[in-house]
């Protein structure tokens, strides 16, 4: 999970909306459906995330995927925060096309439709891609799957675990995805290594961003880099602002 870091206040309808909060469930449902604004909202989210869903990583622009606004803190729990920049992110998946996918069928669903998502969550648990420090909850593995980090301490991995557990993020899909990146980043490295080419210019492929986008699972990348990834970002920097 890379954090999200969060520019201006979403824009004047958003803020219009949000001066007068849904005080109910009822009424953020309904206010929410009828916000003719989501569109430009979700390319706001959208670019300052890289283009990369807020909870996977995922590019799903080349999955033949979309994304949809999601709301960190469901609209059913805290109404007042419908409307709240602070609150809304981009995630795939697009909740009028992808859902009767044929991949995401049965257990496969994740992030923020994901079943235990689509429920309720606990916030004190949750770990919110708005904080900084999220991508220390997590480390990835060779074969795909996302695990806590083995730096945590008792509460936090049980906060890890639950995030994970809750958005479904070793869903099939993303086990799948990520393992091939992971053979994919493996693979061009070797090459790279045998042929005595850069390193670094290889790791800055896809840790640093083109015309504002990511590649896939920057997380990933930064863990197989290890170092090398550190340097390259703390040199590059700036590309972030």
């Amino acid at each position: 999970m890379r954090p999200v870091r969060k520019r201006g206040s979403g824009g004047f309808h958003l803020g219009q909306a949000h001066d007068n909060p849904p005080a109910t469930p009822e009424q953020a449902t309904s206010r929410w459906r009828s916000f003719g604004h989501k569109e430009a909202l979700k390319q706001r989210l959208l670019e300052e995330q890289f283009q990369l869903c807020c909870y996977s990583e995922l590019r799903a622009d080349e999955e033949g995927l979309g994304y949809h606004i999601e709301h960190i803190e469901n609209k059913r729990q805290n109404p007042a925060r419908t409307f709240d920049y602070d609150n809304l992110a981009a995630c795939a998946l697009d909740s009028a096309n992808d859902l009767r996918d044929a991949r995401l069928q049965g257990k496969a669903m994740f992030g923020g439709h994901a079943p235990g998502k689509q429920r309720a969550c606990e916030v004190e648990r949750f770990i919110s891609p708005h904080y900084s420090d999220c991508s220390r909850f997590f480390a990835y593995l060779s074969d795909g799957r996302v695990v806590p980090s083995a730096a945590l301490n008792a509460a936090e991995e049980d906060r890890a675990r639950y995030t994970i557990e809750l958005l479904n993020l070793n869903s099939s899909f993303l086990v799948t995805r990520r393992r091939q990146w992971w053979d994919e980043l493996d693979h061009f490295f070797e090459g790279h290594r045998e042929k005595g080419w850069s390193l670094s210019d290889l790791a800055a492929i896809d840790l640093l961003p083109t015309n504002r986008k990511l590649s896939r699972f920057f997380s990933v990348t930064r863990q197989f880099f290890g170092p090398l990834a550190e340097r390259v970002l703390s040199n590059n920097a700036s590309v972030f602002e």
